[in-house]
């Protein structure tokens, strides 16, 4: 074979192996509905690829607003929570009033929000008391954006019961670290510790054993009248408390369980 046709042949060896698009000519709609069915069958990464190209066919729609969206809820479901938060961020930047600015916030909350934990999952033994506390603060912050911002929106009922559970669950670090320090002997560390959970989370149920740590704490440092004063609290508040008799709980009774 000649030269020419030798590069010829390669030429069209080259072409054949050019991907081929079977989306072009299809609607946004079907875009959007093949995405769908991609993404609800698990194809995470196809359905992204989809939104994607939505995104650009129908720039400038709420059918492309929707699909940004849409991809950032994909990312999530795939566990990929750093582009879905990026998705997230990108949609608020370039859409500020936009009707589904509620449905943004309350899955920006989501994706920080680790529902395998107490009311949201499988009771699993570690709680989110003794994990990072940053992603926790980030969520209650978009939740509480929402709520604020639009207290009517049908996302802000979830949206206010994740609120309370982390509110409970920070508190709870608190005390999971005032209990740490206690057990260790550091009394004075034990006790400010205490002391946030009590002055920072009114009403979370972890309040009862922060009382109790400083009872303790108080005692093993012979500050008696501070130890009486906070003995003084915990049964007025909490009357019918065990850990006065009982002391801490067992391992087997986390902390989401009492509510």
């Amino acid at each position: 074979m000649s030269l020419p046709l030798i590069g010829a042949a390669l030429a069209l060896s080259g072409c054949s192996s050019t991907p081929v698009d079977n989306t072009l000519g299809w609607s946004p709609n079907k875009l959007y509905s093949e995405a769908r069915d991609e993404r609800d069958s698990g194809n995470f990464d196809k359905a992204v690829e989809l939104y994607e190209k939505l995104e650009g066919r129908a720039a400038g729609t709420p059918l492309a607003q929707q699909a940004q969206l849409d991809k950032a809820y994909t990312h999530y479901k795939s566990g990929e929570p750093a582009q879905a938060q990026a998705a997230i961020d990108r949609f608020m930047r370039l859409h500020p009033t936009s009707p589904a600015m509620d449905y943004a916030l309350y899955l920006k909350g989501l994706v920080s929000f680790n529902d395998n934990l107490g009311l949201f999952g499988s009771l699993a033994r570690q709680d989110l008391s003794e994990r990072d506390q940053k992603a926790a603060k980030e969520s209650f912050e978009s939740f509480k954006d929402l709520v604020n911002r639009f207290p009517d929106s049908r996302y802000s009922a979830d949206a206010r019961i994740r609120m309370t559970y982390i509110v409970n669950s920070l508190a709870q670090y608190e005390v999971h670290v005032a209990r740490y320090y206690h057990s260790r002997g550091a009394h004075v560390a034990a006790i400010n510790r205490a002391q946030s959970a009590l002055t920072d989370y009114a009403d979370a149920p972890a309040l009862e054993e922060a009382l109790y740590i400083l009872v303790m704490s108080y005692d093993a440092l012979g500050m008696d009248q501070l130890r009486d004063d906070a003995r003084r609290v915990m049964e007025t508040n909490y009357p019918q408390s065990t850990f006065l008799t009982q002391g801490f709980r067992k391992a087997s009774d986390p902390w989401w369980k009492l509510w």
